[in-house]
């Protein structure tokens, strides 16, 4: 027998001891994923041979779409609360409007009856006046004969007129009767400059009539006071606003208010200035009648707010995809 190859023994021996290690190291750990698919793999190989679980192959717990139809869901822009207040918005301008329009007759009959009051011609204010009276002789032309009361004197400012700064002066008139009685009544004269406020200059350039005068000018009710005026000083004569009832009682006069008027004339404005001598408004109602424009503006902001509103609410919704919602019971 010829004798084996020595390069043989060794690929054997080699061999050998390889399949004894091999055969006595542990086994390695087959990883989760392989676990998984190898489940799955047995799990479909059992359904395979194993066929379905009754005889007619079909599932006892199977729900037909027929038997629950599934319900068809608009899915598009829901509008909340911001579509309610944008169809107030038109509502509330609309309604705005109506009332502007009753404040414009109400602002223009006002207009025409003092108008109507001015053509009447002056009447002499009696001694005694009652306040209360007063809103009935609204803009009515009236002259009184008295003596100002320079040393009462009150500056209400600033005031600007043509630009310039002043104040308005107001001195109380006083007057006596036959029988010696005496009362006081505050005389709006009318506007100086800032530069002509000191008492001693209008003096001597006549800005402060002494003796007796006639004063003709517009009896008035009390003027309104702003929010945002400051607050009168009676104890330091500072005025911001003409406070009749205030004033009144400062000076010991009657709560009622005369407002001195003159022709309007550029050449006795260029006269008076200088001098001291205050400046009369004219004989005119001075109120302001706006209501036109605040209609204008209203009702336009109703009809832009409510074209708004419908192009909101008949605008297609874009993007609008119908949905299967499914029952709760599946």
């Amino acid at each position: 027998m010829s004798r084996p190859n020595p390069f043989l023994n060794l690929f054997r021996r080699s061999y050998t001891t390889q399949t004894a290690k091999s055969t006595h190291s542990p086994k390695r750990p087959i990883p989760q994923c392989l676990r998984n698919r190898l489940h799955t793999h047995l799990t479909h190989q059992q359904r395979l041979n194993h066929g379905p679980s009754n005889p007619n192959g079909i599932d006892p717990n199977f729900v037909s779409i027929l038997d629950r139809p599934a319900k068809m869901a608009r899915v598009g822009k829901q509008h909340g609360p911001g579509l309610i207040i944008l169809a107030l918005i038109p509502l509330t301008a609309f309604a705005l409007g109506c009332w502007q329009v009753k404040r414009l007759g109400w602002k223009t009959d006002l207009i025409a009856r003092y108008e109507d009051r001015l053509t009447f011609p002056p009447l002499e204010l009696p001694l005694r006046i009652d306040p209360d009276a007063i809103s009935e002789f609204d803009y009515r032309k009236v002259w009184a004969k008295g003596r100002l009361r320079h040393d009462q004197e009150m500056l209400i400012g600033p005031r600007i007129l043509d630009g310039e700064n002043g104040y308005i002066v107001v001195t109380p008139l006083e007057r006596v009767d036959e029988r010696g009685n005496k009362s006081k009544i505050l005389c709006c004269r009318g506007w100086i400059k800032a530069d002509a406020k000191a008492e001693w200059y209008r003096k001597q350039s006549g800005g402060q009539p002494e003796g007796e005068v006639v004063i003709e000018g517009l009896l008035r009710q009390a003027p309104k006071k702003n929010m945002f005026t400051p607050v009168n000083k009676p104890e330091t004569n500072e005025w911001f606003f003409p406070d009749v009832q205030q004033m009144a009682e400062h000076t010991g006069s009657q709560p009622v208010w005369v407002e001195e008027t003159m022709t309007p004339d550029m050449l006795t404005n260029y006269y008076r200035e200088p001098r001291g001598i205050p400046i009369g408004r004219a004989p005119t109602v001075n109120l302001k009648n706006n209501h036109t424009q605040y209609i204008f503006t209203w009702y336009a902001l109703s009809a832009a707010t409510a074209i708004m509103f419908y192009m909101v609410v008949k605008k297609p919704i874009s993007g609008v995809k119908a949905r299967v919602r499914h029952s709760s019971e599946w």
